[in-house]
């Protein structure tokens, strides 16, 4: 385990990366408020690699050099494992994005099978009705927030995905509740152990009990109804994975369930919602992206829906979801914790430490990406960025399982956004970074005006 000498203000482990030597709870509510400014200042004073620190937590090593990168998400899963814990409170234990191991190998191999790429996009239609019933309710010629626009159609989505078209009256109190442990778990305090505590009952770690509780409790009725009506022959997310799990041996428990259920409800739309919500904004401010993005719109769609069959040709909207996710990645990095000694980047770090590959700064790189801090989709069509360079859902054992259904969706919705839609920023209103939970999103919920709609 690695061995800390203390100054007056930061611990100093020994033989790790030089990082600030200002205090731990200033670097906790510096990563927790301007995690950008932040880690950009640790770049431009410290290179590539860096250590910093939270309070009562092990310290943080930070890379964005893409061989360091890719020694991370190639290592042996016996030395490095999700650093995930505290989304626990939100998702439960059994949950895809805690487990490690067997058990995360088992269950990424079962919703594997239900979220492959050719099933979610049987979804297209879903997508495209639930954009055209969010846009036709949207105001013209004054503000609305483009973020809670995309939650509420993300949503839609997925749940429908997951229960299926005729899952019964719960879905609207269940949709209520998700929001309200979404709202609940939308600030940073909850991820640092000994802040989310104090307050007692009414602490930030019980309020989140609450709140899981409350969903779990529709989750249940749901669970137990598809279990006794049985889930075969029925072809939404649960019934599929309740019989992939039936058939290779290894049913799941009603909490596993839980767990991933919530995992998917919740992942499968929040981080979705953000993407589309940055992208839009970022599209619309550049005249000139909009203009490439609706000509290739009309020559590919000519007017009509973004059929699955057409999407495919639509590389420059594609080239322009990707450029957002490398300047605005969802969740701006990723951690592992160190179980085995291990070198990385050239330094031998001992167990018990967490690595940090940033997605943020990597995708930032100079040294990877010219003129790094431009929006230029274009150079996604020029060439084709390694996993080590660009890797918005993460990379390894442990990327993102729904990227393909994530990416699918956002193109259909944006498609359909900038096909129906003329839209700008609110006046006044330049986009800035805000986190929200785990994620980064665009401040004000991305104010936009509406100047016309075309009818369906």
């Amino acid at each position: 385990m690695y061995h800390a000498q203390r100054n007056d203000r930061v611990a100093l482990p020994v033989g790790l990366p030089p990082g600030p030597k200002i205090p731990a709870l200033l670097q906790t509510l510096l990563i927790g408020f301007w995690p950008r400014r932040f880690q950009d200042y640790c770049a431009r004073h410290y290179g590539d690699c860096f250590t910093t620190w939270i309070p009562r937590l092990p310290p943080f090593v930070h890379f964005s050099n893409p061989e360091a990168i890719r020694t991370v998400f190639e290592a042996d899963g016996e030395k490095v494992h999700a650093a995930n814990r505290p989304l626990n409170l939100v998702l439960g234990e059994n949950s895809l994005l805690i487990l490690h191991g067997d058990r995360h190998a088992r269950d990424r191999h079962l919703l594997g099978a239900v979220l492959h790429g050719d099933r979610m996009r049987r979804y297209c239609e879903v997508m495209i009705a639930e954009a055209d019933r969010a846009i036709d309710g949207w105001p013209l010629g004054r503000p609305f927030q483009i973020h809670p626009e995309m939650q509420q159609i993300t949503l839609n989505v997925i749940m429908r995905a997951v229960f299926g078209d005729d899952a019964g009256p719960e879905m609207d109190e269940l949709r209520e509740r998700l929001r309200e442990l979404l709202a609940v778990a939308a600030g940073t305090v909850w991820m640092v152990p000994w802040l989310r505590t104090i307050g007692g009952r009414f602490s930030l770690l019980a309020r989140i009990r609450r709140a899981r509780r409350s969903v779990d409790e529709v989750l249940t009725e749901l669970l137990v109804r598809r279990r006794q009506n049985g889930a075969r022959g029925h072809d939404d997310v649960l019934s599929v994975l309740i019989e992939a799990a039936h058939e290779n041996g290894c049913d799941l428990s009603d909490q596993e369930l839980r767990d991933e259920m919530v995992t998917l409800l919740v992942a499968g739309h929040e981080t979705t919602a953000t993407a589309l919500a940055w992208t839009i904004t970022r599209v619309h401010e550049y005249a000139n992206v909009v203009a490439a993005a609706k000509k290739e719109l009309d020559e590919v769609l000519a007017g009509g829906e973004p059929e699955q069959s057409k999407l495919e040709s639509l590389r420059y909207l594609d080239a322009t979801i990707r450029e957002t996710l490398r300047l605005n990645p969802v969740v701006p990095d990723v951690g592992r914790l160190v179980s085995r000694p291990i070198r990385i980047g050239g330094y031998e770090l001992p167990a018990g430490v967490i690595v940090v590959p940033s997605i943020d700064l990597t995708h930032r790189n100079p040294q990877v990406w010219p003129e790094p801090e431009k929006f230029r989709p274009e150079r996604f069509l020029e060439s084709r960025p390694g996993p080590y360079e660009f890797f918005p859902f993460g990379g390894g054992i442990r990327r993102c399982i729904g990227m393909s259904f994530a990416l699918f969706e956002t193109k259909v919705v944006l498609a359909r956004v900038l096909s129906r839609c003329d839209l700008r920023l609110a006046p006044g209103y330049r986009p800035r970074m805000k986190r929200r939970g785990i994620t980064i999103a665009p401040s004000r919920g991305a104010p936009a005006v509406m100047d016309r709609c075309r009818a369906v």
